[in-house]
């Protein structure tokens, strides 16, 4: 149980982190990361990328984003509370 929740953990910091590293990079014009390896990353650790987007006004006004990235978040609530009670 505890793996399960470091695992989660480090994948959303990770998650965070990506959306950081981007906008950094929008702002000095650079190379970004594309939207598809956002939108994956979001999957795997969607809280991380909910606070990255907040946190660094990012990917905010994509539709794409405002609607995948909390549902990849509800996903990740159910899967987890489904998991906690098989144990």
């Amino acid at each position: 149980m505890i793996v399960l929740f470091v695992l989660e953990a480090v994948m959303n910091i990770l998650s965070f982190a990506f959306f950081g590293v981007d906008k950094r990079k929008a702002i000095t014009n650079r190379w970004r990361i594309s939207e598809k390896t956002l939108l994956l990353i979001s999957l795997i650790g969607p809280l991380g990328s909910i606070l990255g987007m907040k946190l660094f006004r990012h990917k905010t006004k994509k539709i794409s984003f405002k609607i995948l990235v909390p549902g990849f978040l509800i996903i990740h609530i159910v899967l987890l509370i489904y998991v906690f009670n098989l144990l």
